[in-house]
């Protein structure tokens, strides 16, 4: 795929499925895109966008491809117990109702992981979960808590699966009680406006293909929306090298809270990125 090809699927994809992949690292992407449709048997990118005008199963295809919606209960375990055991206890000392966002959450597992963390530490209390994504169809599966196969619930501990969990016959469902802990709702990161108010958000495994400066906007807009010294957790696979200068200060591994200095306003170049992105 040489990069006019590449313009034009570009422009094909922000026409269907509303993504802009001027925000991904341009190199990696094409890489990706080529390998994809290579294995659809296409002969060229002009064929492929040609099917894609005509067969709504190719866009949802490539619309899974592009937002990788892989995701189980509890991905990078570790991690999720470092959340239940440290972060979580030390936040609700001084905030007993937790204000959370899962951004770009899949096919949701990860928002039902933490209300179950959150039932099981504060039985009774009600904190508020919001979840968010940019597929449509991720979040249907999440409003109907499923269902869920093994490979998806693999880490998540017998006790908890009885309790949390029916079983039917096409895999595992969530019970209402804990998807009535959940908000859902439609959420492009790179376009749309963002919340504001949050003790923790969660953005796992989402801009590892992203520009840095992409991910720079991103990480500033987390700031904002985040509550004074609160938590922003991020994927076992990525890092945030410029964490101190954007105003995070990293805890351990994966966990950044927000620590601003007082007086420091961001680049003039960066707030005038943030605001032509909201």
């Amino acid at each position: 795929m040489n990069e006019t090809e590449y313009d034009c699927l570009k422009r094909k994809i922000r026409q269907l499925i509303y993504i802009d992949l001027n925000n991904y690292k341009e190199n990696q992407m094409m890489r990706r895109l080529d390998g994809f449709i290579s294995r659809t048997k296409a002969t060229d990118v002009i064929q492929y966008c040609s099917r894609l005008d005509n067969d709504p199963t190719e866009i949802t295809k490539l619309r899974n491809f592009i937002t990788i919606n892989v995701s189980e209960f509890y991905r990078d375990l570790m991690h999720f117990e470092t959340l239940r055991k440290t972060i979580l206890p030390e936040m609700l000392k001084t905030r007993p109702r937790l204000n959370i966002w899962s951004a770009g959450c899949s096919d949701v597992e990860e928002p039902y992981s933490i209300a179950v963390i959150l039932d099981e530490i504060t039985p009774g209390v009600k904190h508020r979960i919001y979840a968010t994504d940019i597929d449509k169809e991720s979040l249907i599966k999440a409003t109907s808590g499923g269902p869920y196969q093994s490979q998806e619930i693999r880490n998540v501990p017998q006790p908890l699966l009885i309790k949390y969990f029916d079983f039917s016959g096409d895999g595992y469902i969530v019970n209402a009680r804990i998807r009535e802990r959940i908000t859902f709702t439609q959420h492009d990161l790179t376009r749309d406006k963002f919340p504001f108010g949050f003790d923790l958000i969660i953005c796992r495994n989402v801009t590892i293909y992203f520009s840095s400066e992409t991910k720079r906007i991103l990480s500033l807009k987390f700031l904002n929306c985040l509550k004074e010294n609160g938590v922003l957790f991020i994927g076992a696979t990525e890092t945030m090298l410029d964490a101190n200068e954007i105003g995070f200060q990293q805890m351990c591994p994966c966990f950044y809270k927000k620590n601003p200095k007082p007086g420091v306003e961001e680049p003039r170049a960066l707030t005038s990125a943030i605001a032509n992105s909201r």
